[in-house]
């Protein structure tokens, strides 16, 4: 993992666990398996706990790590560093934290529903700019129909980890909720308290529109022009998934049009350049991909990773494990 990481991730007690399981290679974190102290580092491993950073276990650099039965993911997406060919030369078993990292991202989703439903960033901006001469308070009572939550219809796209629990937590404020998801069941969609249905119809009939698909060949700009055309005047569209989903030029047209009110966490490209329009578009709220783990956060993420260890050390059955066949729907 990236040198810096430790620091965030791991506190006295992470340590602590560490320490009674395993004796940790001197030098941790290695960023790169291919110098000396990280190729002496990699051939000692039985274990390698990883992160954002972590080099890629390339077929070469397996034959270079004879011990190593345990690759313990103290984040979500594996696929950096277990790409294609990991999976074709390797039965070391992978774990994953992404049930810990689908938690804030999911929490995030759902306050920004929330908050975009009131339009609280763009009459914040009113606000800041009427510095109370305006039309403080007089919204109330008059007819916004576009604004507010209640009763609203929420499209959900991919019903991913993240997506399950944005659709668990809508579900319990009684939104009506659509989900988008080819190896979802009408079934399964029922017990999450969401009704299947047909990408184009989602789009067509939901309030707020919200992204949680993976990145895979088919998903690439599944939004697009014709898609977002379909959406009504005044919906929301949010994505705190990947911008590889979304065709950015067409979502630029619709939001330069006005017509969609937008959150965007993970725009492609990313970051976005400089003297890109939808910094300063009224319609548009940027963040700087923070729905996921952050801060204090990230201990989840080190907590879930540590307990994988410790249920390996002990012979249980990993809790998250990563399988080949899983990497075509995953993350």
């Amino acid at each position: 993992m990236r040198s810096e990481l430790p620091e965030a991730f791991f506190g006295s007690r992470e340590w602590a666990r560490l320490n009674a399981i395993a004796d940790i290679i001197p030098g941790f974190p290695h960023t790169d398996f291919d110098t000396a102290e990280g190729a002496e580092a990699l051939a000692e491993a039985d274990i390698l706990l990883a992160a954002w950073g972590t080099p890629s276990l390339t077929r070469e650099r397996l034959s270079r790590a004879p011990r190593l039965k345990m690759l313990a993911y103290a984040a979500s997406s594996v696929r950096m560093v277990a790409p294609a060919e990991f999976w074709e030369t390797s039965d070391i078993l992978v774990t994953t934290a992404a049930s810990a990292m689908a938690v804030p991202v999911a929490e995030f989703t759902y306050a920004a529903i929330i908050m975009c439903g009131k339009d609280v960033f763009r009459l914040r901006d009113e606000h800041r700019a009427e510095r109370g001469t305006g039309v403080f308070g007089s919204r109330r009572g008059r007819s916004l129909p576009h604004l507010g939550n209640h009763a609203r219809k929420v499209g959900i796209v991919g019903a991913s980890r993240i997506g399950r629990l944005v659709m668990e937590m809508l579900a319990r404020s009684k939104f009506e909720i659509a989900v988008y998801d080819p190896f979802l069941s009408a079934e399964e969609a029922a017990s999450l308290g969401a009704r299947k249905t047909e990408l184009d119809e989602l789009l067509a009939c939901s309030d707020v529109v919200s992204l949680h698909a993976p990145i895979l060949p088919e998903t690439h700009h599944m939004i697009g022009a014709r898609e977002l055309a379909l959406m009504a005047d005044h919906a929301i569209f949010i994505n705190t998934a990947r911008g590889w989903l979304v065709d950015h030029e067409a979502l630029l047209a619709e939001a330069l049009s006005g017509r969609l009110r937008i959150l965007i966490d993970t725009p492609e490209p990313e970051p976005l350049p400089t003297d890109s329009p939808f910094y300063d578009l009224p319609n548009v709220v940027l963040t700087p991909h923070i729905a996921g783990a952050l801060g204090n956060e990230l201990r989840a993420l080190s907590h879930l990773a540590i307990t994988e260890i410790e249920r390996f050390v002990a012979g249980l059955a990993p809790l998250h494990p990563v399988h080949k066949q899983d990497m075509e729907r995953m993350a």
